[in-house]
């Protein structure tokens, strides 16, 4: 039996390629964790960089914590059974009035990975709608498998080549997936999806993106570390990341450097 998606919202993930919304946490959580960001970027002065952003569960003990809450955990594992991994992680932050963008593509382009069975989890850290700048997906295009792609390096693209599908989309198919602090929404990795620039002048939208692999997922062109957060890990395809005992734990902070200079290095060829 299903632990948190009823059969209909099972059916609408295979169908449509996404579920939304879900309540994972509380949005007083989703504030601690915003506030413990936001006392980061003080303490910093200075925004996130892009680099801090990219698999933030080995830096922040808040969001290693929430890529192991028993909901989003339940509800994966409603999708790909009990034996899971968390393959990466990003936040994703739009500041107010600010022209960065996610252009319509599929995630699966440049993963790399042995199996289209990945799902996103989205949660919302903010609030997460129209006029910030929320997610949009084109239902049913995880249906298409793998479409062709095409790299920008456009400046405001917050995608790391400016990726985008190299085929028409028509924005009137589209969906936006609005959620309050503390929901998320679910989506397969190969649906279309991107999202438009904040439009607020006031408002950040704060997101993170935790991909949930089932354990038989292989990595097929580079070997990067993966963290185990339910169940047995029978095919150890994946080095398993150590859990932060502190934020920036040094030792986490090194396999996070090294980590990303490796996606770098694989990025640029």
């Amino acid at each position: 039996m299903p632990k948190i998606l009823t059969p209909g919202q099972i059916e609408a993930y295979r169908k449509d390629g996404y579920v939304a919304p879900i309540r994972v946490i509380s949005t007083e959580r989703a504030a601690a964790i915003r506030q413990r960001i936001e006392e980061f970027e003080r303490s910093h002065g200075a925004p996130l960089s892009a680099t801090i952003r990219k698999r933030p569960h080995l830096l922040f003990t808040c969001l290693n914590e929430l890529m192991r809450e028993e909901r989003i955990l339940d509800a994966v594992e409603d999708l790909y059974g009990e034996n899971l991994l968390v393959w990466s992680s990003d936040l994703f932050i739009k500041e107010p009035a600010d022209p960065a963008y996610v252009s319509w593509h599929q995630d699966s382009t440049y993963w790399g990975l042995s199996s289209p069975d990945v799902v996103t989890a989205w949660v919302a850290i903010s609030e997460s709608d129209k006029s910030n700048g929320a997610l949009e997906v084109v239902p049913g295009t995880h249906l298409k498998d793998q479409l062709p792609h095409r790299d920008t390096f456009a400046e405001d693209n917050m995608l790391s080549r400016g990726q985008e599908v190299a085929v028409e989309v028509d924005p009137n198919s589209s969906v936006m997936l609005e959620l309050e602090p503390g929901e998320m929404s679910l989506h397969h990795v190969r649906l279309v999806h991107g999202s438009a620039p904040n439009g607020s002048k006031t408002q950040r939208r704060i997101g993170c993106a935790i991909r949930y692999i089932p354990t038989y997922v292989r990595q097929l062109d580079r070997q990067n570390p993966a963290s185990l957060v339910r169940g047995d890990d029978t095919f150890r395809s994946f080095e398993h990341e150590p859990i932060p005992t502190r934020d920036m734990d040094p030792k986490c902070v090194s396999l996070h450097d090294k980590t990303i200079k490796m996606w770098d290095v694989a990025a640029a060829t």
